[in-house]
């Protein structure tokens, strides 16, 4: 099987791991910090100031909604039921819909230049491949294809034997684009799902809706330690990803002042829509 640099197809990968920081420039390493920073590295990889970036980053007891959970009718009620759980609530500028990330779910931003030669089709499929890659040694039983009934889904959930444990997502900035997975690794994911079906039933409360929203069937979603018996840790797999990196041309992880300023531009639009909306 191809190694991390053969998938990516390029020699020097840069590796930020997020996930211990409390602070970001400064600013609170909240999710709503994580999509604004992916779309300044997406800049700098796209004008080729850095090279091709794997981030990692963690936060716990999150909702992420996508656009469309913002235009569901009753809205309100759904935002208040998840804040009365103790969840963070934000909208992501990416696509897709719900999902529940928490303490237990790593999320992966592979960030590449796209020089319109990257279609969509193929980096999903790039981190498909970066995903069967990371699990090798445990399994080749990984699939991509639409799990009916689980949140957010999509052509590239990712799951074994029809339980989804991982979506994918992009976000495409000028010349860049970022690759975004979340993957369930530990803890209760019938639990997250429950918690996504009740806020879409809150919500939506059988009124009709333009957008067709997901039914969510806790049963069709499981953690990767569930599915392979294995005890795996957000922290075990970083690890594991920054020492399959160390093979190849892995430069400092730092992030330049060009990020910086796009960073704080970035996070200020995601702040006014969130205001806006919630």
């Amino acid at each position: 099987m191809k190694n991390i640099f053969e998938i990516i197809k390029h020699s020097t990968i840069r590796f930020l791991d997020h996930s211990p920081k409390r602070t970001i420039f400064n600013e609170p390493n909240n999710a709503l910090a994580s999509f604004a920073i992916d779309d300044a590295i997406a800049t700098t990889v796209g004008n080729k100031l850095v090279a091709p970036t794997i981030r990692t980053w963690v936060h716990d007891r999150t909702i992420v909604l996508g656009i469309p959970d913002s235009r569901l009718p009753c809205i309100e009620d759904g935002v208040r039921y998840l804040r009365s759980l103790h969840y963070n609530v934000i909208i992501r500028n990416s696509g897709g819909l719900a999902v529940l990330i928490d303490k237990d779910v790593l999320n992966i931003s592979l960030i590449l230049p796209s020089n319109k030669q990257i279609s969509i089709h193929e980096g999903y499929h790039i981190m498909f491949q970066l995903v069967t890659y990371l699990f090798k040694e445990y399994t080749n039983e990984i699939k991509a294809y639409e799990i009916k009934g689980s949140y957010c889904p999509g052509d590239y959930d990712l799951s074994i034997n029809g339980i989804k444990f991982a979506g994918i997502s992009q976000r495409r900035v000028r010349n860049g684009v970022a690759v975004q997975i979340y993957i369930d690794v530990e803890g209760s994911s019938f639990e997250r799902a429950s918690i996504v079906k009740k806020f879409y039933e809150v919500s939506k409360q059988e009124k009709k809706t333009k957008y067709e929203y997901p039914e969510v069937n806790p049963n069709v979603m499981g953690s990767i330690s569930e599915l392979l018996q294995i005890d795996f840790t957000v922290k075990g797999l970083i690890e594991k990803i920054q020492h399959q990196l160390e093979t190849g041309d892995h430069p400092a992880s730092e992030l330049i002042p060009e990020e910086k300023e796009i960073f704080k531009k970035r996070l200020e639009q995601m702040h006014k829509r969130n205001d806006k909306i919630l």
